[in-house]
């Protein structure tokens, strides 16, 4: 029996139309420095806009299917080009602005970009390898920029103004009809485990990811918020706020290059931002600059991070300095991202100890994700019961089945998409990542997640930022190696040192998995995502370029007695450690 319902298509034109239409006078508000009034556009604006851009990327022969990529900030220009690109059917590519030129050029021609939107404070970054990006035929430059940096490319290749062609057309650009499992935009991953593969995502997955934003159990938002999309629109479409936000009606505030702790929470006080997403890194940085100096930020409804584990130290700050709530989220670029938040259950108190510990969960299953975990030795399911630890694996109609132009089978199972992380998952859906499959420490032939000590360690009042990895050990096989960023603030304090650290640990953690390996540095490493690119410390030890101690007694015992015989006193009742 057929359903009377009617076969509407599910676009990013219907977003577009809907956000225009219906909320046609919320904003776009981009800015330019304090100091400095910001750019405004309203969302009608925004449409007619991204028709404009449309029309002119049909007079340079964009079509249906073509790649355009942009290299922008998070600014007006490029949430007209989020719309103007795949309503006309060509295809969003995305490109990560910190990633280094051989890189990024490989990306550009693996992808098949025909037209990239740079902006003009970007344009020397682009330059500089357009010359060996031999598909690319047009290079659109937003704002003031010196186009002769271009000079050299063969005479076909044309630069041009962002601005001129805009100007140049008229709106009324007629939106093609789009089958809604056509390609709307592709972004790539990080590639920190080999050469970054892309993810294509459709316009049904994107409208039906967008639309579950929406619900009170993600996001929420509504016409009444103004959200800081702190998180890159290079990144998987800005874990999908501009879209979202098109279909709430909120105003999207912008901070384009003025990515910096004091320009974010100028933008805030300014603006008065109520929701902003970032990942834990940056809500670190604004953590410290309010020790510099007094920041309001009671504006704030609602903070969400992603990325990677914030840690406790760190939510429990922002709601004793600031009243802000964070909430975590858990997504990949393979799952558009967001599949989970991890808002507190019902009947849970706000501000209480129990209420951290639910919001330190990697997230809730989001309605239209399936998850399951998986034993990673049999690939046997494994039960909800908070406890037993395997591979996360996730199905959905917003999550990845391939990559472009690389099946990588490896990466799937039984038609489920493998995400590399370990966890537990809960009763109620709740699922918690302890580490990632290739982080994982195996020591003596026990585990050990780098990621609770890092968060553990991260709740030293003199510790920034740590990094744990495992690096070989003569007895052990593995042993961890803790990287220790000391906060330069220790308000008189004499600075940590690794015994205090380790001593500090001793009372959180088994005493066994305590690092006696360890290293302070300038600085933890960084993916172009924010997150620790834990490889890059491990090259350097084994290159021998970290100045690496080790501590030949762990607090509480001498190491090799604790690893052999004293496992059992760290063990619950249940012979769970």
């Amino acid at each position: 029996m057929a359903s009377t319902m009617q076969d509407y298509p599910l676009t990013i034109t219907a977003i577009l139309r809907h956000g225009s239409l219906i909320y046609g006078g919320s904003e776009c508000v981009t800015w330019a420095g304090a100091g400095n009034p910001p750019r405004r556009a309203s969302y009608a604006e925004i449409a007619r806009n991204a028709e404009r851009l449309a029309a002119a990327l049909d007079r340079l022969g964009i079509g249906a299917g073509d790649r355009v990529g942009t290299f922008c900030w998070n600014t007006q220009e490029h949430l007209e080009a989020y719309f103007a690109v795949p309503c006309m059917g060509a295809v969003l590519h995305t490109l990560n602005i910190r990633l280094p030129g051989d890189q990024l050029a490989h990306i550009v021609q693996h992808a098949g970009d025909r037209v990239i939107i740079v902006d003009g404070s970007l344009a020397p970054l682009l330059a500089a390898i357009a010359p060996g990006l031999s598909g690319v035929e047009a290079y659109i430059v937003v704002g003031e920029a010196d186009l002769s940096r271009f000079a050299g490319l063969p005479a076909d290749v044309r630069v041009l103004r962002y601005s001129e062609l805009l100007a140049a057309e008229e709106p009324g650009y007629q939106w093609p009809q789009i089958d809604e499992l056509s390609a709307a935009a592709m972004c790539y991953t990080s590639g920190t485990t080999g050469e970054p593969k892309g993810v294509v995502y459709s316009h049904r997955s994107t409208f039906l990811h967008a639309l579950a934003g929406q619900s009170a159990c993600m996001a929420g938002t509504t016409e009444s918020d103004r959200i800081l999309t702190i998180v890159p629109m290079f990144h998987v479409n800005a874990w999908g706020i501009p879209y979202g936000a098109f279909l709430g009606g909120a105003t999207l505030h912008m901070p384009g290059p003025h990515m910096g702790p004091d320009g974010l929470v100028d933008f805030i006080e300014a603006e008065r931002s109520t929701v902003a997403s970032a990942v834990p890194t940056i809500w670190n940085w604004i953590l410290s600059y309010g020790e510099a100096r007094a920041i309001d930020l009671s504006s704030l409804r609602l903070a969400t991070s992603g990325g990677s584990a914030a840690p406790r130290a760190l939510i429990e700050a922002f709601d004793r300095r600031y009243g802000v709530r964070i909430i975590q989220g858990w997504g990949m670029t393979e799952t558009s991202p967001v599949a989970g938040m991890a808002h507190p259950p019902a009947g849970v108190e706000p501000g209480t100890a129990e209420d951290v510990d639910w919001r330190l969960k990697s997230g809730r299953v989001a309605a239209g994700v399936e998850m399951r975990v998986v034993d990673v030795e049999n690939g046997r399911s494994l039960p909800w019961d908070g406890a037993s630890v395997g591979e996360i694996e996730v199905r959905g109609p917003w999550i990845t089945g391939s990559y472009y132009r690389d099946p990588a089978p490896e990466k799937f199972h039984d038609g489920w998409l493998r995400t590399g992380d370990l966890g537990t998952i809960d009763e109620r859906g709740f699922f918690q990542v302890t580490d990632r499959v290739k982080d994982l420490i195996k020591s003596g032939g026990e585990w050990i997640s780098s990621v609770e000590l890092e968060n553990q360690l991260l709740g030293h009042p003199d510790v920034l930022e740590a990094a744990v990895v495992a690096i070989p050990d003569p007895t052990w096989v593995e042993r961890p190696l803790a990287c220790v960023v000391r906060r330069p603030d220790a308000q008189g304090r004499a600075p940590a040192t690794a015994e205090t650290l380790a001593a500090f640990l001793a009372g959180k953690v088994a005493r066994w998995q305590v690092p006696d390996y360890w290293a302070f540095v300038d600085e933890v490493p960084k993916t172009t995502v924010g997150k620790f690119d834990k490889k890059v410390l491990r090259a350097r030890h084994r290159e021998g370029t970290l100045d690496v101690r080790r501590l030949e007694h762990i607090p509480g015992a001498e190491h090799g007695t604790e690893q052999s015989t004293d496992k059992g006193a760290d063990k619950g009742a249940d012979g769970s450690v």
